[in-house]
């Protein structure tokens, strides 16, 4: 196995000449195909069309929508010209669009209409009110200075928006020479993807991603699971994340299979997919194996033609494991890292035993050197001993967007990226991961970080102390609980908390669940301790018969 030094255009141009009529994108629920000739002809339209409008190499793209079609085609048509794609979140709102967009020094936000309970027009008309009475691509916002155009993912057309039609259009005016030239300036070492993540601590951070890093990510993904061209993968975890954009497109890019691709998320969509397409993988989250299984019309559809997949992003349940095998066919792998190795580090093996895929989270990437290192000695922890996981190689991230501090905190002086987990090594190489250093809440396979919750709900002058932390959850593996002191006479309920979060957070942030304490338990020095607060929460929901779901 080598690693590659092929952009994400030069490998989608080597299979559009090699295999022109194979498909490469499908969505079964609208019957609409792409050929790898046909997907790149639109990518290189949408490319010009990103030129003619004054995108160039080191933009900053925004691409804010779920797994529609042309989700991808900005993918690569951004990154055909040096230009960098930054995800975002749907579940986003106001405050945290404006956070992304202005220090991603965003120069384009391309989205689509949004939710039934978020309008991603409305908001952006609200974060850019220039757009209703400027020309376009001169949107000069003081708070934005950077942001130039506005591009609605679709044919309707909004005020002071260009439409993807518009931007095909424009880019006909575009000569061929100046899309070969453009592409002429990239490198596989550029960025050419930014998602936001607070990574150990803090606040959300560009972890700006290259061609490299993803590409070869996806590649040897792939063949832990021995994907070949023949292989249909079906897409249901959403792009704006690693586990998507990369683990699974990637992987397809690489290999030069097709993507069977789900626009957002649905039990039944995912079955009738697969039984359509005869899918021969599937990727998801523990959640949504088992809404698959557990769906009335599971029997309906067959599953035979299923083989392997990934199930990712927390925690994974032996039994649902043994279930989704016995099932639906498939050799399931488990991969851990994190967005800042782009995101695998380890990845467990198609032809490892069942207890090996089940119990561990497998051994390392090949070019990525995995070490537990002792959180407090920083040495080398021997095989048995419990440490911190930490890797370097290919895999590593450029660094976060303009924090070198940030970066630095995160990646030693001998180039080892610390993850903030807890690991242990077994003598034939496995590694099973033991727990967290770092606060992080996993809630379903969204990475949430409780400072960020505590610092907005300090916003609240009813509260006069507050701590964020995981409360078990059968159904997401941990949910959100905010353990709150209220100021001397204040009265706020629980409601009223979540209400004012819900018009302000994103939903998948929201406390679940909110308990009112007099005192944190302390450590000695007087340091909190967040994993008692765990054990405090089951003890609470017991008093106060609450069910934890």
């Amino acid at each position: 196995m080598e690693l590659s030094n092929r952009t994400l255009g030069d490998w989608l141009e080597h299979w559009a000449a090699t295999t022109p009529d194979k498909e490469y994108i499908v969505y079964s629920d609208r019957n609409l195909r792409f050929t790898w000739k046909q997907f790149d002809e639109r990518v290189n339209a949408f490319a010009k069309g990103l030129l003619a409008i004054g995108v160039k190499k080191d933009s900053k793209v925004g691409i804010w929508a779920y797994n529609v079609p042309d989700w991808l085609t900005f993918l690569y048509a951004t990154a055909k010209i040096g230009a960098v794609l930054v995800t975002v979140n749907t579940s986003y709102k106001q405050n945290e669009l404006e956070y992304l967009c202005k220090d991603s020094d965003m120069d384009t936000l391309c989205l689509t209409d949004g939710t039934w309970e978020t309008d991603f027009v409305d908001m952006a008309y609200k974060m850019l009110p220039e757009l209703k009475t400027n020309k376009r691509g001169h949107i000069n916002n003081p708070k934005f200075p950077k942001m130039r155009n506005v591009i609605y993912v679709g044919q309707e057309k909004h005020r002071g928006m260009y439409n993807t039609a518009e931007l095909m259009l424009l880019g006909n005016n575009v000569d061929d020479d100046v899309l070969l030239n453009a592409k002429k300036q990239v490198n596989c070492h550029d960025v050419c993807n930014m998602q936001y993540t607070s990574g150990t601590t803090g606040f959300p951070k560009g972890v700006m991603l290259t061609h490299h890093n993803i590409s070869n990510n996806g590649y040897i993904t792939g063949e832990n699971m021995e994907f070949t061209q023949d292989d249909k993968l079906c897409v249901c975890v959403p792009l704006y994340h690693c586990f998507g954009v990369v683990l699974a497109t990637m992987n397809a890019l690489t290999h030069g299979c097709t993507q069977v691709m789900v626009e957002k998320f649905d039990p039944l969509v995912v079955l009738a997919s697969v039984h359509k397409e005869r899918c021969t993988a599937l990727y998801g989250v523990p959640t949504m194996f088992i809404a698959e299984l557990n769906h009335p019309m599971f029997s309906m559809f067959d599953m035979s033609s299923l083989r392997t997949g990934i199930m990712a992003g927390s925690l994974c349940p032996i039994e649902l494991m043994k279930e989704v095998q016995e099932k639906m066919f498939m050799r399931i792998t488990s991969v851990y890292g994190l967005t800042e190795t782009s995101p695998g580090m380890t990845q467990s093996n198609i032809n490892d035993s069942f207890e090996q895929r089940c119990t561990t989270v497998g051994r390392d990437f090949p070019y990525v050197d995995v070490k537990v290192i002792n959180p407090e000695t920083g040495e080398f922890c021997k095989p048995g001993e419990q440490g911190e996981m930490c890797c370097k190689g290919f895999n590593v991230m450029k660094g976060y967007y303009n924090n070198p501090k940030a970066t630095a905190e995160i990646i030693d002086k001998n180039g080892y990226l610390h993850s903030g987990d807890l690991g242990v090594q077994d003598e034939d190489g496995f590694y099973r991961i033991t727990g967290r250093i770092k606060d992080m809440i996993i809630r379903g396979g969204e990475n949430i970080y409780p400072r960020e919750i505590e610092e907005f709900l300090y916003q609240l002058p009813e509260i006069k102390d507050v701590q964020v932390a995981g409360v078990p959850s059968k159904k997401y593996g941990e949910a959100v609980g905010a353990f709150i002191i209220l100021q001397d006479g204040a009265h706020i309920t629980a409601e009223d908390i979540q209400d004012y979060c819900k018009s302000k957070i994103a939903r998948y942030k929201v406390p679940k669940y909110i308990f009112f304490v007099k005192e944190f338990p302390m450590t000695g020095s007087g340091k909190i301790q967040k994993y008692k607060l765990k054990e405090l929460s089951l003890k609470l929901c017991e008093e106060m018969g609450i069910e934890v779901i």
